[in-house]
Formats: structure tokens, sequence, C-alpha cells
């Protein structure tokens, strides 16, 4: 009886949690509108966000104040990832509505296309050249809280600051601050930077401050979400690329290390295992993606290595922005991209994949093992890696997890690779969408269109789903659910 006395009051504070939250994306719906005064004769669509602004507001704020607390306590890990779980799916239906409202989009389309905000993949099925600047830039301000995290949101301003379970189940494990507040705060602060030094750039570099801002957010958040079909090719200015380089890469290194950068240790910087594979991949896979896909395609070696540079490093770091289609490339490079977007960015990042550190503990973990072939028999060895400002000692079970992890998001992956076969996609088109939908990259080959077929398209909102959050966290806390919603029942 005290047991289930216990569950039943961690799950009201489980659901005020949620009502903050819920009354949050109300608010976060009303964002889009402080574009109208520029843009007066879209007043049209004020209804769209009005009403579900309002709807999930009020809910969120009956949740919060009619659920009563006896004391607000540290959340654990599957604590945090319910709230985390059932937070993003009220935050993907909320910002599907207004699509759904004007009838932009269907159900489906709606659907995916806000799963694709927030996990900031970037993957679309809006046509820009007629969609509003209301929800253009409503798709960029769902990758700027999916990005940073709608939980370091929460917990920057609101929520309790010892909250270190919500800060784990969304995916973050590194504090910049001993205190949990204070280290999203600084998250909050670098990326707000970022961003505004991003649309600055951009501006100099020859866009409109439109276009700048719904540029600098999906670059930074390694979201993808353009404003113009060619997406940054539209524009053919290698100033313009210059800048999407440097917030591509900026997004895609973990918030610990920037904290680190910032602080000018730049060889604790450079120490970092994420940081020292981030800059080989992209050192090895530009020349060869260069030479074996782009060789013939550009008149000079300076554009084709652009090309290849370009989109080595919008796969890596998963934010999906192209200068052209992938429709001429070669089975070599389309399988080249499939593999960096199979990596992915830093841990801690607003990037997707299995993830720089998972890679980089997995090649050390081989090395560790054949250097230890050459020890004496009872030598004792501490291995370690850098990360952020530390070392990081490896233990044999952050091995097994991410052994584990790889695995999971591997069989994932084939699965989702082989539904779109059975739709009759071709093998190699197959792997590279999947891959993107997974990664949360935003890369297309074409397949990803308004006449996809549904199932093709929650095939990918599941992908994207799963890829942002991580499965384990979505695991465990679905378990914890069960768990004790069988315990309860048999009270």
């Amino acid at each position: 009886m005290r047991y289930a006395s216990i569950i039943r009051e961690r799950y009201k504070l489980i659901t005020k949690y949620i009502g903050i939250l819920t009354m949050a994306i109300g608010g976060f719906l009303l964002l889009p509108l402080l574009v109208l005064p520029f843009y007066p004769k879209e007043i049209v669509y004020i209804k769209a966000f009005l009403i579900p602004a309002a709807i999930f507001f009020g809910v969120g704020l009956l949740l919060w104040k009619l659920t009563p607390v006896k004391d607000e306590v540290t959340l654990s890990l599957k604590e945090g990832g319910i709230i985390v779980l059932i937070s993003w799916i009220i935050a993907i239906i909320a910002s599907a509505m207004p699509f759904m409202i004007t009838g932009e989009l269907n159900f489906t389309q709606a659907v995916f296309e806000a799963t694709s905000g927030w996990t900031t993949t970037g993957l679309s099925v809006v046509d820009v050249t007629k969609a509003s600047h209301v929800f253009l830039m409503w798709r960029s301000i769902m990758q700027f809280f999916g990005g940073v995290g709608l939980i370091v949101v929460m917990l920057s301003s609101v929520l309790h600051p010892y909250g270190f379970g919500l800060y784990n189940a969304e995916g973050r494990s590194d504090q910049l601050l001993p205190h949990v507040k204070k280290s999203t705060k600084a998250i909050m602060y670098i990326y707000l930077g970022y961003i505004i030094g991003g649309t600055i750039l951009y501006v100099i570099a020859g866009m409109g401050v439109f276009d700048a801002i719904n540029h600098a957010i999906p670059a930074l958040s390694t979201g993808g979400f353009s404003t113009k079909v060619d997406s940054i090719g539209h524009w053919n200015s290698l100033p313009i690329e210059m800048v999407t380089w440097l917030l591509m890469i900026l997004g895609t290194i973990n918030f610990a290390t920037h904290f680190a950068l910032l602080k000018g240790k730049f060889k604790v910087f450079f120490k970092n295992g994420e940081i020292r594979l981030l800059l080989f991949i992209i050192a090895i896979f530009t020349p060869i993606v260069s030479y074996f896909s782009l060789n013939g395609l550009y008149t000079s070696l300076p554009a084709t290595v652009r090309r290849g540079f370009f989109e080595v490093v919008s796969a890596i770091s998963t934010t999906g922005f192209s200068l052209d289609t992938f429709s001429n490339w070669n089975q070599f490079g389309v399988l080249a991209m499939v593999l960096l977007m199979w990596i992915g960015g830093g841990t801690g990042s607003t990037a997707g994949g299995i993830k720089l550190y998972r890679i980089y503990l997995m090649i050390k973990s081989v090395w560790w093992e054949l250097k230890g072939y050459f020890l004496p028999p009872n030598s004792v060895v501490e291995n370690y890696i850098w990360r952020g400002e530390q070392k990081l000692y490896i233990k044999a079970e952050y091995i097994r997890e991410t052994a584990n992890y790889i695995y999971l998001y591997m069989v994932t992956y084939f699965i989702g690779v082989l539904i779109y076969l059975a739709y009759g996609y071709g093998l190699a088109e197959s792997m590279f969408e999947f891959a993107s939908s997974l990664g949360t990259v935003g890369l297309s080959i074409g397949i990803t269109s308004p006449d996809a077929p549904a199932g093709i398209l929650w095939t990918q909102t599941v992908g994207m789903f799963l890829g942002r959050l991580e499965f384990l966290v979505i695991f465990f806390a679905v378990a914890k659910i069960v768990k004790d919603a069988k315990y309860l029942a048999t009270e």
C-alpha cells in the first residue's frame, strides 16, 4: 500500500511538470505571430496559431494547478523519460495543428512536418514557394526549441533546479556547471549567442534578414529547414556557404566542449575525442567524395571540392542543407553519405546519428583490446578519453552499453529500410532516405514529398522520433509506465 501511494505521488509530480511544459508549448505557438507586423497580409493565419495556443496553454494550466504534490524532489532518469516522452508527443501534436487548421497539410503530413521540426531533421513536405512567412518562421522556431531541447529551455527558467533526471532523459549527460539550472542557462546563452552571430554573418554575406534568421536557426540546430527549394544552393555564394560551414560545425559539437573553447582552453578542446574524430572524418571523406562522386559533374577542381566539403559537413553534422540534388550521384557517393549519416554528430549537441562519442569509444575499445595483448599479464591500465573539460575513465559497462545502443540503432535502421523496399523503392535510395530520417539529418534523395505514401511518412516520423530522443530513454519510460500501471491495477 505504501509503495502504491509513493507511485501515485510521483505521477502527480510528473503530471505537474508535464502541465508546465504544455503551457510553454502553448506559448511557443504565439512566437511566429511576431512576423505579422512585417507581413500584415498574413493576419489571416492568426487563428491557426491562437486556437491551439489557447487549448494547450489552458490544458497545461489545469494540469499544473489541479495536481497537488507534497514536495518537489529530484526525478529519476526513468521518470524524466516519461515527462520527455509525453511532452515531446504533445509538442508535435500542438505544432501540427496550425498546418491542419489552415488546410496546408493533412494529418499525416502535418505530424511528419512537426516531427521533422522538433527533431531537427529538416525533411519536409511543405512547398516553400507557396508557404507564408508565418509558417516558414514556425518551422524554424520548432527547430530552435527542438535543437536546444524542450527540457533545457524549461530547466533554464522555471523548473526545479536539481532536475538531473530530466536533463539526462533528453539525451544530455554533460554538466557545464555543478548546478543543473546554471548548466542549462549556459547552454541557452551559447545557443542564442551563436544564432545571433550567425544571423549577422548571413546578412553581411548577402542574405535578407528574414532568410538569415531562418537559416541561422536551422544551421546551428542542425535542422536543415530552408526558405528556398534549393536550400543553401539557391544563393550560389561562397561567403554564405562559409557561414553555413561554421554554424553546422558549431551545432554538431558537444555543449560542454563549447564551454571549454569559450573559456580559452584550446588544448583541452582539441584533446576531445569527438573533435579529433570529426576533423579526421571531414578530412578523409571530402577528397574521397569529391573525387569518386563529383568528378566530372563540375568544370573545376575548386567547385568540386567546394560541393564535396559542404555535403560532407552537412551529413556528418546531421544538418541537411544541400547545394544541389543527389540524383546524379553514383552509388559510391550515396553510400559514403549513408555512412556519414550513420555516424552523426557530437553527444550532447543538437546533432543526431549514432554520435561521434560512441564511434570514437568503440574505435578506442578495439585499440585498447589489441594493446592489451602486449602488456604483462597482471598490469592494471586505466583507459580514458577526453570529454568536455575532463578525462572520462572508461568502464567495461560503458563499452557494453555503447555496443548495445549501436546494435539497436542498426537493427531499427534495417527494419526501416525493409519497409522502404516493400513499397518498391531501390536499395540505395531506401538506405539513404531512412539513414537521413533515423539520423535526423534531412538530406533527401527524392523520396520524401507530399506525394509519398502515408506508410513511408509514418516510418520516417517514427524513425525521426526514435533518433532524436534515443531509443533507451523511450523504452525505459514506456516500460516504467506499463510496470507501474500493472502494479496499481493489482492493488
